[in-house]
């Protein structure tokens, strides 16, 4: 058994059991579902016990957890009662929305311009889709998120654009003329999606998705079985193992934006936006928006 907690992941438990539910909780802790329940894997890893049970539909505690929720809500109370006696304050968090496309890219930049901006705040992510993260980011459970919009008709700060790339696996060839074209995709509702088919059936070409996903990791693995070609965003760099399809028609590009959850501090936004800014001045390959059309869009 581990000889230590970690408070977050406690903070997590007794939320669970106040909100009654992993959903609820989720959002109180400003934490995306995965990561909530994550925390408590660890937590069950970590004393080697099972928290919880399925009642039905439910989660409910096991008499293992209920014990554990136990020492979980008296651990907070010392500790917090602490930094009261102490007059601490504590660290401001700032979360930070991405899509799995730009995480690996924009991301670094984020944190090293939050970092030198905010020097006694910590940073805290959600990686997901562009649909969930505008949904977090107008609930208030991200600070500010970067998302994509194919439409170029989305909300939020208007970035840069991005580049669409046909990605197929090495040595897969196009179908013969009259033959359907398989598709990988992201599950719908996405504008990616809606992109990919509308170029292809504009061509004349008759397309049927023979694999979809919720994950990026998962639409390029479809890729790799050489189940089809996917339509992508690219920052530079090419995913491992596959090809760019450079004789398939043009897709153009996907605007990226970034939103913000109503009521962020006016100096935040500012340095998320300049960073993503950056990020892009610093990449001529890639479209740039003039920094007065990003701060009105």
């Amino acid at each position: 058994m581990t000889n230590s907690l970690d408070l977050e992941h406690l903070r997590t438990l007794v939320a669970i059991a106040e909100c009654g539910g992993f959903g609820k909780a989720a959002a109180v802790r400003h934490i995306s579902q995965p990561a909530l329940s994550q925390h408590v894997r660890l937590l069950e890893r970590g004393l080697k016990r099972k928290l919880f049970e399925r009642d039905g539909r439910n989660m409910r505690f096991t008499p293992e957890g209920e014990r554990v929720l136990v020492e979980a809500r008296r651990i907070i109370e010392v500790h917090d009662a602490s930094l009261r006696r102490l007059e601490a304050k504590p660290d401001r968090t700032v979360v930070i929305g991405s899509t799995e496309h730009s995480a690996g890219q924009i991301l670094p930049e984020m944190i090293r311009a939050m970092q030198a901006a905010f020097p006694d705040c910590s940073t805290r992510f959600e990686i997901g889709r562009s649909t969930q993260l505008v949904e977090s980011a107008r609930r208030g459970t991200v600070d500010f998120a970067f998302v994509l919009d194919p439409t170029g008709q989305g909300a939020g700060h208007l970035v840069g654009r991005l580049p669409l790339v046909w990605y197929a696996a090495r040595g897969w060839s196009p179908p013969a003329a009259g033959r359907t074209w398989p598709l990988i995709a992201f599950e719908e509702p996405c504008g990616l999606r809606e992109r990919a088919l509308s170029v292809l059936t504009g061509e004349g070409h008759d397309v049927e998705v023979t694999a979809q996903s919720t994950t990026l990791e998962g639409v390029l693995a479809g890729v790799r079985a050489g189940l089809g070609v996917a339509l992508l965003p690219s920052a530079g760099g090419r995913p491992t193992g596959l090809s760019a399809c450079g004789d398939l028609p043009d897709a153009g590009t996907t605007h990226l934006r970034m939103v913000t959850r109503r009521g962020l501090a006016a100096e935040v936004e500012r340095t998320a936006l300049a960073a993503g800014v950056e990020f892009f001045a610093q990449r001529p390959h890639l479209q740039l928006v003039p920094a007065a059309t990003a701060q009105g869009a």
